[in-house]
């Protein structure tokens, strides 16, 4: 497999690792691979997010090939910038390959009352 670009690849940790709720945002089904966000944790309060905890990794799923379209339908559905950002990330495949990628960050209000 060829190593997936950053720019259209998306590591995915909490509600988008249901492939129906994928297929029902973006509107088709996308190529996935297994992979690790190291020094995050998940939590889930009202919604699933991330915070930085060294030595704790988060396992997830990378999407891959994203188009504009999907960032789109995707940034909607996150509620871009209300409760997440969109940040470059570098996750781990599950060869050990390192990359980089988009991920969702929580906001501060997202994590508001949450941890």
């Amino acid at each position: 497999m060829d190593k997936p670009d950053e720019l259209t690849t998306l590591f995915v940790y909490g509600s988008l690792l249901d492939p129906a709720r994928r297929q029902e945002i973006i509107g088709r089904r996308v190529d996935t691979i297994p992979a690790t966000l190291h020094d995050y944790e998940l939590g889930r309060g009202r919604y699933f997010y991330i915070h930085n905890h060294p030595g704790i990794s988060t396992h997830g799923l990378l999407l891959l090939n994203l188009t504009p379209q999907d960032f789109h339908a995707l940034d909607r559905y996150e509620e871009l910038p209300r409760l997440y950002t969109r940040e470059k990330v570098e996750v781990f495949d599950a060869g050990g390959n390192r990359l980089r990628c988009w991920v969702y960050q929580p906001t501060a209000s997202t994590l508001k009352g949450q941890e």
